[in-house]
């Protein structure tokens, strides 16, 4: 149906971006992002998530000719990047990889998906394929997505255009499970077009791919990957807080039970993140739109929001245990990044902490050397520092995101002074801490 693939990307984060770069080895790409500062940056070889390393994207990235060179086979393969949206005009397989995020009532917000759909009935033409890699409920590809498309555009849906679906598996800060070595799932809105949309992926996916027979199951597919994790982990924060009333270090237990073969290594922690705390949401409003009301999904939910309160209340108990006043205390939060040893703060579940600390009158100081600092006050309004104060008169610490740079600290002078030593991520020796998640 398609001669010459000839592929745009429409949205450069962190999902984006990796694939971008993976394709424009085997094929010309055209990256496009509305975000002049992020194209700006990518143009200079730089990506600011820190997910395609610079002399790689560099490699990648053709000169700053026209897309039309691309195009016009003067580059048979490369990655270009434009906020010009003519300059995906004459692209004819559109990949869509915008966020997906909930609102403050925790309901499914699909403006970004919407946009960028408008941006493709823009510009798409008879014979194009469209996927869609951001994670949504069943059915948000060819319900809500694709009619969009068809109004701009002027096109009729499974007759001028096709479709597909082929859920993003990104884990941010993750240098060794990249986007080509973790196997994809894909789909088509026919069986010919899911072919298609297969061989595409599997040309650049080294671990292969599956091809769902329809675009509702790879959705489905995707959705219950991360709300499945989300319900593990519930299960492990409330062991956790029952194991904590009952005097019992939770991670021995952990460490025992793992010894059976097919016991699954959870460990206890904020859930936060753009994937793992958003999609049980979009399954339940779905559920609810066919009259079920998801019991276990939403009570796992329930119960990782509430997490940065029940540590920040855990930290609260020791204080007052060795007499340290809790108004007005100085206290410090190591790490504001949703994970790991990555920058990323989309929906970090550490604010909750911040927040909670701070309706104790707590003087909170956050320093977390992978956060952007300018993020964090946009996203946040926190000023973070930008160096590890080694004795500032803390009463309280709280390790709570696991970055390697951590494990350098030395906290026992803090601890000598009667300081609070509080791991939410068992990262620390547990004779540098007063106790651990």
């Amino acid at each position: 149906m398609i001669s010459q693939i000839k592929i745009a990307v429409i949205g450069l984060g962190y999902v984006g971006l990796p694939l971008a770069r993976l394709f424009a080895t085997k094929y010309p790409v055209v990256g496009f992002d509305i975000n002049k500062k992020r194209i700006a940056e990518i143009i200079n070889g730089y990506d600011s998530t820190l997910e395609v390393d610079a002399d790689l994207l560099k490699r990648s990235l053709v000169s700053t000719n026209p897309a039309n060179a691309i195009i016009d086979n003067k580059y048979p393969c490369g990655l270009f990047c434009s906020d010009n949206i003519e300059e995906i005009r004459t692209c004819n397989f559109y990949i869509v990889t915008v966020p997906t995020p909930v609102d403050r009532n925790n309901r499914p917000d699909l403006t970004p998906l919407l946009k960028a759909s408008e941006t493709v009935g823009k510009v798409i033409s008879r014979g194009d394929i469209v996927v869609y890699e951001s994670t949504v409920y069943p059915g948000a590809t060819e319900e809500d997505c694709i009619p969009v498309v068809e109004s701009i555009s002027g096109l009729k849906f499974n007759i001028d255009f096709f479709g597909g679906y082929s859920p993003e598996r990104i884990n941010p800060g993750d240098k060794e499970h990249t986007v080509e070595k973790i196997k994809k799932v894909t789909s088509g809105s026919t069986p010919e077009i899911g072919e298609i949309v297969d061989s595409v992926y599997r040309s650049v996916i080294v671990a292969g791919t599956h091809l769902a027979p329809s675009i509702k199951v790879a959705e489905a597919a995707k959705i219950i990957e991360n709300s499945q994790r989300d319900i593990n982990i519930a299960f492990i924060n409330e062991l956790a807080k029952i194991f904590s009333l009952m005097k019992i270090d939770t991670n021995s237990v952990l460490e025992a039970a793992a010894t059976k073969w097919n016991f699954l290594p959870f460990k206890p922690g904020l859930v936060g993140g753009h994937c793992i705390g958003v999609d049980p949401y979009y399954l339940a409003q779905k559920a609810q739109e066919y009259g079920y009301h998801p019991e276990i999904i939403l009570a796992g939910r329930r119960l990782n929001d509430g997490m940065g309160k029940y540590v920040a209340s855990e930290v609260i108990k020791l204080m007052i245990k060795k007499e340290v006043p809790v108004k007005n205390a100085k206290v410090l939060m190591l790490g504001i990044t949703f994970k790991e040893n990555c920058p990323d703060i989309r929906n970090t579940k550490a604010i909750d902490v911040y927040n909670e600390l701070l309706e104790y009158g707590m003087a909170v100081d956050v320093y977390d050397p992978w956060a952007n600092q300018s993020e964090v006050k946009h996203e946040y309004q926190i000023d973070t520092i930008t160096t590890y104060p080694e004795k500032n008169g803390y009463s309280a610490i709280i390790l709570v995101v696991a970055h390697n740079e951590f494990l350098k600290i030395d906290l026992q002078e803090h601890k000598k002074m009667g300081c609070v030593i509080y791991d939410v991520k068992t990262l620390l020796r547990p004779e540098d801490i007063d106790a651990r998640l």
